[in-house]
């Protein structure tokens, strides 16, 4: 009698992670969690995710010879963020197995690349223009209206590369700022919320996606996760539908993440997506009994993908460079909360050094004054 998952990686196998920042670092610990090895391609030597790995190659990500030897030494690789040479993991494509594939890889790499993408699948985006030259300026002010945001197509993130458009005077500054061309114009939704859902897709097509969750930003950085987001069962199950659709259009083996905006009308539309773990999904480090860790190293290994539920609600907060580190201390000291740290070591302005989750009744996530109170320890008054 044949196995039930003949493709299925067996215990101590090594799972090869391109990236060694904190994804990198949870996903390693998921991975030995799970009976696996993790074995981290990083440029930075002693980063996040090499504390708690079982090899580290430290080398360039398009070096070919680096991932040579990198290739030769585990049984699977996958990829902790996208900001990685798609050449290079086409190249380990030909030497191992890569999950997600580089041709997701690419396509979450160039904003107009995945939304030409998704609009083919038919998934609702937010209008969009892009922008070659400083002429398509004036078409997109006529077509979306203002104001809008210009975005680089690569390499933004945390609110990086964008700039806002209120006036027509401000749209060739923006250009001109930006940089590499072409970029994208996208409209400002008049939203009520921005929601996330975490989506596993394994080798046999089966999928799985976590409770839909609304995030907050702070200087365009995530601040707060809340799981479940506060909409309705209508507008969840359409977000849900979306990030299976999307993970089926892409063939996804792994982990994906589908940020989305709810507008005032009720419609959920694609803002972009990700093909890792997510910062919007680090509560269910605490609030599931599969995270999406263990569900993103499941779905890459061949092993079989559990049902994605929620014990509790939760609160997810960030801790954001030196500011929010400072509160670590009471943060440790503060019954209830439920840290965790990255290992970096320098706390610069804007950078992630860890999270808290927070944890209510299943069903009981509380109103603003709750969740300001449980999280009182780890907010700053500016």
């Amino acid at each position: 009698m044949s196995a039930p998952f003949p493709e299925a990686l067996p215990a101590g196998a090594v799972l090869g992670i391109v990236g060694g920042g904190q994804l990198g670092r949870m996903s390693a610990v998921a991975a030995a969690q799970l009976g696996f090895r993790a074995h981290i391609l990083t440029d930075e030597a002693e980063g996040p995710a090499a504390q708690v790995a079982h090899a580290v190659t430290v080398g360039a990500y398009d070096d070919p010879d680096v991932l040579r030897r990198f290739a030769s030494s585990v049984d699977v690789v996958t990829f902790e963020f996208e900001n990685i040479s798609a050449d290079g993991l086409e190249l380990l494509a030909g030497l191992c197995p890569v999950r997600p594939s580089g041709r997701i890889l690419r396509i979450s790499q160039d904003r107009i690349a995945e939304k030409r993408f998704l609009a083919g699948a038919g998934i609702p985006l937010a209008p969009w223009a892009e922008i070659h030259t400083p002429q398509d300026l004036d078409t997109a002010i006529a077509t979306l209206g203002l104001p809008f945001i210009l975005k680089t197509t690569r390499l933004g993130y945390d609110g990086k590369g964008q700039h806002r458009v209120h006036a027509p005077d401000e749209a060739l500054p923006g250009f001109h700022a930006l940089a590499p061309h072409p970029l994208v114009a996208e409209a400002m939704i008049d939203f009520a919320c921005e929601v996330s859902v975490m989506v596993a897709r394994g080798l046999d097509g089966t999928a799985v996606t976590f409770d839909v969750t609304e995030n907050r930003h702070r200087n365009g950085i995530l601040d707060i996760s809340l799981a479940p987001a506060r909409v309705s069962a209508d507008i969840a199950e359409q977000a849900r539908d979306i990030a299976m659709r999307v993970a089926t259009a892409l063939d996804l083996v792994g982990l994906l993440g589908v940020e989305m905006f709810v507008d005032r009308d009720g419609r959920v539309l694609v803002n972009e997506i990700a093909p890792r773990p997510h910062n919007s999904g680090h509560w269910t480090m605490d609030a599931c009994p599969v995270d999406q860790f263990a569900m993103h190293v499941r779905a890459v290994t061949g092993l079989p993908l559990p049902p994605a539920v929620r014990h509790s609600d939760a609160v997810m907060k960030n801790l954001v460079g030196p500011d929010d580190m400072a509160l670590w201390p009471a943060i440790l000291a503060t019954p209830g909360l439920l840290p965790h740290h990255y290992g970096k070591e320098e706390a610069r302005p804007g950078r992630k050094m860890g999270h808290v989750n927070v944890l209510f009744p299943h069903g009981g996530l509380p109103g603003e004054f709750g969740v300001n109170a449980a999280l009182a320890p780890c907010l700053r008054n500016s």
